[in-house]
């Protein structure tokens, strides 16, 4: 919840400006506030850049007030939505089936989902980082076929490395989402080998390049660094 809509509208354009000049081949998307869609949309029509949403509803249409459905995600070009952001799951009680509704949801309108899972800091320093992490995602898989699960994305954010400027070093971020991958892969080993997986918890361009080269590590959901154009374009430079 960061911006204003002058502030939208220069930094996605920034960011696609310096997309068109890079050499990278990274894909890349941002998720502005829902208010700030359409401004944003319409500063990246024709780049490279792609948009996504940061919360999408898992009800069909109706007497939901405040919510936002896919099928209004899909009017502004949305190809992406997060669901399961720590944050949504601390603040506003989100439960484990809930985001796996919501990405469900995304799934049948063709709206791809980011599923943000992770550990507390509690729960890290009590060994139950894997444990966590397989109740989120087996909730989802209990719900997905396998032959679908790919078409989403996961994306690990250790709760305990969000905006504290702590992060996993390489090597503990790469041990869950190698873990992840092998619990998708008892579920369906075609989709785990195709999935795509995130790494999110203080990526910054300091750090950035280590944690891309690890094999597991497929990208980067980027949060505080994304809100500097400069800094997000050399974060994705190194992704691509």
């Amino acid at each position: 919840m960061n911006g204003t809509l002058d502030k939208a509208r220069v930094l996605a354009k920034e960011i696609a400006e310096g997309l068109s000049a890079s050499k990278g081949h990274s894909e890349t998307v941002v998720c502005p506030p829902f208010v700030y869609l359409a401004a944003v949309a319409e500063a990246i029509r024709g780049t490279r850049l792609r948009l996504g949403a940061q919360n999408a509803s898992e009800r069909e249409a109706g007497a939901f007030t405040g919510e936002i459905g896919v099928e209004m995600l899909a009017d502004f070009y949305c190809r992406y939505a997060l669901v399961g952001h720590s944050e949504r799951r601390a603040h506003y009680a989100e439960s484990d089936a809930m985001v796996a509704a919501k990405f469900q949801r995304l799934l049948g309108t063709g709206v791809t989902p980011i599923l943000c899972v992770g550990e507390t800091l509690k729960e890290r320093e009590a060994g139950e980082t894997e444990a966590v992490v397989a109740r989120q995602l087996d909730v989802v898989m209990e719900r997905v076929d396998g032959a679908n699960l790919n078409k989403g994305v996961v994306a690990y954010e250790p709760v305990w490395a969000i905006g504290t400027g702590r992060t996993a070093s390489p090597e503990q971020a790469n041990e869950v989402h190698a873990f992840i991958r092998k619990r998708v892969s008892e579920h369906n080993s075609e989709a785990a080998a195709g999935m795509r997986i995130l790494y999110g918890g203080s990526v910054k361009s300091s750090n950035c390049e280590a944690i891309f080269q690890m094999p597991d590590i497929d990208g980067g959901l980027i949060g505080g660094a994304s809100l500097k154009a400069d800094e997000f374009l050399e974060i994705c430079q190194a992704a691509g």
